[in-house]
């Protein structure tokens, strides 16, 4: 049991949730670990490390990864998604198909993102999610990120759904609450699919339930797959 395996997480569990499943179906010796967290709302490619896979969990920072998201107009939340508490709704009566698309073109390329507020990102030590639900304040500063490519999928509003290439650090969550803004009614995100991280596909995952259906062995890609 050593390798990668390129699991299709379901939405509704952590990207922990997974490895605990792997763990009390197969109890395995070996060290497990994932590569990348999704978050619960979020579903789609999520690829455990097992045995030694996990020395090279590092290797899956600089590839790019793919996504599906779709946003909700009109809605704010606390942490751009709809898990979160609303803290505003905006009219889209004015919104036409030619203004999304206008301003979805615009965010291609190298672009600030500030990471959303409820994140695991670390500020004073502590994770800033954390730090929010403390009470305290928390101000994240703007990263460079590059979007490579974006492009709509389907425009129904007051939902609206792209396909999105990135770099690493790039936020699905925060690239829909900036586009609401630019559109002026602001948005969340409603749904997630990771579809791709470097060359591990959505078409090419198992569910859980196939997993736990046949041999371990069955589903480990070796180390040289990331080569």
């Amino acid at each position: 049991m050593e390798g990668f395996i390129n699991i299709n997480k379901p939405s509704g569990i952590t990207s922990y949730d997974v490895i605990r499943f792997i763990k009390k179906v197969f109890h395995p010796k070996e060290k497990l670990g994932h590569t990348g967290t999704l978050d619960p709302l979020a579903s789609g490619v999520l690829v455990i490390c097992a045995g030694r896979a996990t020395k090279f969990s590092h290797f899956f920072l600089n590839m790019d990864k793919e996504y599906i998201t779709t946003m909700e107009l009109g809605k704010i939340t606390d942490t751009d998604d709809v898990d979160g508490k609303v803290l505003e709704t905006r009219s889209i009566n004015n919104i036409t198909s030619e203004n999304i698309k206008e301003v979805v073109r615009g965010f291609l390329g190298e672009i600030n993102q500030v990471p959303p507020i409820v994140s695991a990102l670390k500020l004073k030590g502590e994770k800033s999610y954390n730090l929010y639900r403390k009470g305290e304040n928390v101000v994240l500063l703007p990263r460079k990120v590059h979007i490579k490519e974006i492009e709509i999928v389907d425009i129904k509003i007051p939902e609206v759904k792209i396909r999105v290439v990135c770099s690493r650090g790039t936020y699905m969550r925060s690239l829909c609450r900036d586009i609401g803004e630019k559109l002026g009614c602001g948005a969340t995100q409603s749904e997630l699919l990771r579809t791709r991280v470097g060359k591990f596909t959505i078409k090419d995952s198992i569910t859980l339930e196939e997993l736990a259906k046949h041999p371990f062995p069955h589903y480990i890609l070796p180390l040289s797959f990331i080569k």
